[in-house]
């Protein structure tokens, strides 16, 4: 299996989130897009889509928190309770159904492929620096029209605590891209040294989507814009 070091582009189900939240997906099919993202590059990162899924879903988070954290992650506007819409279920039967239809006898060999142990430290910073962006994260999220999503920030703090800091990591990355939000320049660097640490390709942390500011330049700018 491809290190993830290697692996160039978003991957787990944070690069799920990227691939369906692009504008060529709307041309595909779904179900076709699923059974590519899974074999891409002969199953490049199965491993890791096979290991997030897995922890989210013998996780303590909620069916709600779940739902919030899908929506954030491909801009998708979400209202709680909504019916009918059950990102657990989704992961569950139709993307791991087909990662265990296509790589059903390796699936032990998949599993041997899981991320690195994250200690406390790590789980440390990654909440540093969700708490830094928590209020313009906020306001991006909830304010925004065509994808306003309520609780974020607090989601994403129980995705470091309850489940992994490194999918927390990524999903606080994929979130911060999506809603453009905006960062500093000390912050950029401190993102792609925790994504060394944790074992990414550079352009996990940042493939050209990341909004980075002069220092000073944020501070200025009101929340709400």
């Amino acid at each position: 299996m491809t290190p993830r070091s290697e692996i160039w582009v978003d991957f787990g189900v944070t690069g799920l989130a990227k691939w369906l939240s692009s504008p060529a997906a709307s041309r595909v099919e779904q179900h076709e897009l699923l059974r590519d993202i899974v074999e891409w590059e002969d199953g490049a990162y199965a491993a890791t889509l096979l290991s997030d899924i897995e922890r989210l879903l013998a996780s303590s988070l909620t069916t709600e928190v779940v739902n919030v954290l899908w929506c954030a992650a491909v801009r998708r506007k979400y209202e709680k309770g909504e019916p009918s819409f059950d990102v657990r279920v989704w992961l569950r039967d139709e993307v791991m159904g087909l990662v265990e239809e296509r790589y059903g006898a390796e699936l032990e060999a998949l599993r041997r492929e899981a991320g690195p142990e994250v200690g406390p430290e790590l789980r440390a910073a990654v909440l540093a620096e969700i708490e830094v962006k928590a209020a313009p994260l906020t306001a991006a999220t909830e304010n925004d029209w065509p994808g306003a999503v309520p609780g974020v920030v607090p989601a994403l703090r129980r995705v470091v605590h309850e489940v992994d800091p490194d999918l927390g990591f990524r999903l606080f990355l994929r979130a911060m891209k999506a809603y453009s939000v905006p960062l500093t320049e000390a912050e950029y660097v401190r993102y792609h040294e925790l994504g060394e640490r944790l074992g990414y390709h550079e352009l996990v942390v940042d493939d050209g989507s990341l909004i980075v500011w002069e220092e000073g330049a944020i501070a200025s700018r009101p929340l709400e814009e």
